[in-house]
């Protein structure tokens, strides 16, 4: 008997490349550029997948801060409303007028109080 290497039929092996059946089937995972490189491809997927969800998670901290800086404004336009009133009703003048409404007497002295610190 000869030594004689086993190699396989080539007929068998020369399928199209292009074929779905090649993609679908799993045979372009078992040439040699793939298997030399799956660690790098592992890799790649998985920066990729990281990459994602860091965008998903930033896009959803920026919608955060939209609503936030709506609500700001917001409150803020509350704030000048209720300061603009509380300065409108705690006027002298509309003091003055409340209590006559309410009946109740108020006395004005022009002199002003004299306090006396001693040592």
């Amino acid at each position: 008997m000869e030594n004689q290497s086993y190699e396989p039929e080539k007929t068998g092996q020369k399928k199209k490349k292009n074929s779905l059946s090649y993609y679908f089937g799993g045979k372009m995972l078992t040439e040699g550029f793939i298997v030399k490189q799956f660690r790098l491809l592992l890799l790649i997927f998985f920066l990729t997948i990281i990459f994602i969800t860091n965008r998903y998670s930033c896009a959803k901290q920026l919608t955060e801060m939209d609503r936030l800086k709506r609500e700001l404004i917001d409150l803020r336009n509350e704030h000048i409303t209720l300061t603009y009133e509380l300065t409108s009703h705690s006027g002298q003048s509309n003091v003055e007028g409340l209590l006559k409404n309410y009946g109740i007497e108020l006395k004005k002295s022009n002199t002003a109080t004299v306090y006396q610190i001693k040592k």
